[in-house]
């Protein structure tokens, strides 16, 4: 028994040394940490904290970890929490000028109301500044902007749970047994910290008990400061307002709103600052950015790597919605309500300066789709605003300048709204096209050959119910259409596709 406890023991450092962490607490005694001896010690294996009541702190006191700075890293620490709330404190600086053992600084909150357990909170700083199920980006003037949220992480934080704090450069990640919780940007340079002390936290007021355990650090590599320039605010981000911080109050003051319940009254973390309904329509110009999604916030599979190589400038070359490549590799874009451009992909590591994207002088306009075959760009319009028939098109070059300029119709389709015209696509065969339609595109004539015979219909047990308000009242089976063409020839046959497609968006 003894000799396969030492195995297992060996085999776990083994594994903790390969993975890079290291353990911060020893199991037995509080060598390496710094505290207030009335209210931490080790008990059952963990360090402890306690207090007996709102008299004993005049103000929120930490645990210090001794063993240096965190400048970037990754914790973990498995902790459960009674009677208040607690918090692991990192980045942080002492503030002697408030009482021995007093820290300021960035803040995972361990705390009993769903919004606010492992959020980001900056202590005797700017607050409550990212709540459980949020992503915010803080700009430089240090407003901060909801830029994603999802399912605030749920648990009893009485009952052990594992914590995880990612700081890496500007980019702060929390997280709950391996669920993410909050997602930061910080661009707020005066008042954000890139390193500092790590502590834990015995919070003034209700008597109190937390116990952690497994407290482990791996330091991860400099750098990973994301500039603003190359960042971006989603254009659907929404100012998030708060109230100054309450002075002497540590975590009193309201914060931004969460998407979960609010807790219990009383608690003064949860009083939550309204959100503006609406995005001016300054920011982009204000920002001197425009809004490409943040590299940091679009996931991928292992060892794939996102670069941003161009932000559209939207005044001037409208919102992209397409793209394809020709037969020298270079990528054709489509503007939703306007036109052309193309550009050769830049080197890896490079990025797209303007002066290399091209308008192409082709009279088009609301490309939904686009496909280089048989020596000529096909388009497929979906003309939201009708200047021009929505359909399929062919866009060739007349004068043998590399540059398509000439535009023929091959086949109008009555089409509006989002489900209309979307994709063009190479047959199976490789010698024709598809046209690929959502269900508000009008069936169109088809040669009498075609495959696919005009047979369908609804199928209810009971009277057709349309929708209420009028949505697509006048739209019934078949939903959504494959439209297959020749290259070269203005006749195509068409495939309706099953009515359980209906909903199919552009």
């Amino acid at each position: 028994m003894n000799r396969l406890l030492l195995l297992s023991l060996l085999f776990t450092s083994y594994a903790t040394a390969q993975d890079g962490f290291k353990p911060l607490f020893n199991g037995k005694d509080l060598t390496g940490w710094d505290g207030n001896p009335e209210l931490w010690s080790v008990e059952d294996g963990c360090i402890t904290g306690k207090t007996t009541g709102p008299e004993q702190l005049a103000y929120n006191q930490f645990l210090i970890w001794r063993g240096g700075k965190v400048k970037n890293f990754e914790l973990h620490a498995k902790i459960k929490e009674t009677g208040n709330n607690t918090g692991i404190q990192y980045r942080s600086k002492e503030l002697p000028e408030n009482g021995k053992w007093s820290i300021g600084g960035y803040q995972c909150d361990i705390h009993p109301a769903t919004p606010n357990n492992a959020m980001v909170y900056e202590e005797r700083g700017r607050g409550i500044i990212v709540q459980n199920g949020q992503g915010v980006v803080i700009d430089p003037e240090g407003k901060r902007w909801l830029a994603s949220e999802h399912e605030p992480v749920k648990v009893d934080i009485a009952q052990w749970h594992e914590y995880t704090v990612i700081a890496q450069g500007n980019h702060l990640i929390h997280k709950i047994d391996g669920q993410v919780t909050i997602d930061l940007l910080d661009f707020e340079e005066s008042k954000r910290s890139l390193e500092g002390l790590l502590a834990f936290q015995i919070h003034r007021g209700p008597a109190m008990n937390v116990q952690i355990k497994d407290v482990m650090l791996k330091e991860l590599p400099d750098g990973g400061v994301i500039s603003f320039e190359k960042s971006a605010i989603p254009s659907d981000a929404q100012i998030i307002e708060a109230k100054a911080p309450a002075k002497g109050k540590g975590k009193a003051q309201p914060a931004a709103p969460a998407p979960a319940p609010a807790p219990a009254k009383g608690d003064a973390k949860a009083k939550a600052a309204k959100v503006k309904p609406k995005r001016p329509d300054a920011v982009g110009p204000a920002i001197g950015a425009n809004v490409a999604t943040p590299v940091t916030n679009i996931k991928t599979l292992p060892d794939f790597k996102v670069e941003l190589l161009y932000s559209v400038p939207g005044g001037e070359e409208g919102s992209w919605v397409n793209l394809c490549t020709d037969d020298k590799g270079r990528i054709y874009a489509s503007d939703q309500y306007g036109g052309l451009y193309r550009f050769k992909m830049p080197a890896p590591g490079q990025t797209l300066s303007p002066a290399e994207v091209q308008k192409v002088p082709a009279d088009i306009r609301a490309v939904n789709g686009m496909l280089f075959a048989f020596g000529a760009l096909y388009v497929g319009v979906n003309d939201y605003e009708k200047k021009i028939p929505s359909g399929l098109y062919r866009i060739t070059d007349s004068d043998n300048d590399d540059m398509p300029d000439k535009v023929e119709l091959l086949r109008a389709i009555e089409a509006g709204g989002d489900h209309g015209v979307h994709a063009v696509l190479l047959t199976p065969d490789g010698k024709g096209l598809y046209l690929i339609t959502g269900n508000n595109a009008v069936l169109t004539e088809t040669v009498p050959t075609s495959p696919v015979q005009k047979l369908w219909g609804d199928d209810h047990l009971l009277p057709r119910m349309p929708d209420g308000r009028g949505h697509n009242r006048n739209v019934w089976p078949r939903a959504g259409m494959f439209i297959a063409s020749h290259p070269t020839a203005k006749s195509s046959s068409s495939s309706p596709t099953a009515s359980a497609t209906s909903s199919t968006a552009a």
